[in-house]
């Protein structure tokens, strides 16, 4: 299936080979279990300035800047449009209610997949709509064996966040120019999921939340599994890697 899967890939965006050489990953949702606090946070902090946010709206808007959601949802619902200088103090009280939270745990099979990517020499990057430096300074404190924060790509490195392109081109930049065939992201959003597609990046969707598979596979996710223990099983045969557990315990 995932050779069948690369091969649809290549010719629905004209590419003659698929030869990933770094994998662009999300980060909440993703890395972190921590799409509940979001939820929870993002549904508090509306509330607070008037606007009504559900936990499927959380889900539906992840990995958008969280300013361009508040300025979307207050255009709905108010009719009106707010200055970046409004919607950042609304997201900064959205992100005072999130660090008041547990901290979210790493998923299984993060670490275990961060291994075999760097055992095969493929760099590792994140590509976030987040730009609150606890966060950042988190990857960095968690997986810094893996990167460092020139191949971190945040709200503040575009003007144009998921589900555009931009970022996820910005991550390719960030890993010394790569074409869009040389790169694996790992979504778990419709609209990271719609950003990667878009940058013609080879996007695999993670569904590690409460929406259905239709949702990952209407934006066009080249393969979607249900946690990260699954495609980290799958590594192997994805990148055509020799599959050496003995190999991998040494890194």
């Amino acid at each position: 299936m995932i050779e069948q899967k690369i091969k649809e890939y290549l010719k629905k965006n004209g590419f003659g080979h698929f030869c990933p050489k770094a994998v662009l990953f999300d980060m909440d949702g993703v890395l972190y279990d921590s799409m509940p606090n979001h939820a929870v946070a993002w549904q508090r902090s509306m509330a607070g300035f008037g606007i009504k946010m559900t936990a499927a709206d959380a889900y539906a808007t992840e990995g958008a800047r969280g300013i361009d959601t508040i300025r979307l949802f207050v255009k709905q619902q108010k009719g009106e449009g707010i200055t970046l200088e409004e919607a950042q103090r609304m997201y900064d009280e959205k992100s005072r209610l999130f660090h008041e939270m547990p901290t979210p745990p790493i998923f299984p099979g993060v670490i275990d997949l961060m291994k075999k990517i760097k055992a095969s020499g493929m760099q590792v990057g994140v590509v976030t709509g987040s730009g609150q430096r606890p966060l950042i300074q988190r990857l960095l404190n968690d997986f810094g064996e893996f990167i460092d924060e020139r191949h971190i790509t945040t709200a503040y490195d575009v003007e144009q966040g998921k589900p555009f392109p931009d970022p996820y081109l910005i991550g390719l930049k960030k890993a010394g120019g790569l074409q869009p065939w040389e790169s694996i992201v790992v979504e778990n959003a419709p609209l990271g999921v719609r950003a990667g597609v878009a940058a013609k990046c080879f996007t695999v969707a993670v569904n590690s939340g409460p929406l259905p598979d239709k949702a990952l596979a209407d934006e066009g996710a080249d393969l979607i599994y249900q946690n990260m223990m699954q495609l980290c099983a799958d590594w192997a045969e994805l990148t055509n890697q020799p599959n050496d557990t003995e190999e991998l315990t040494k890194v």
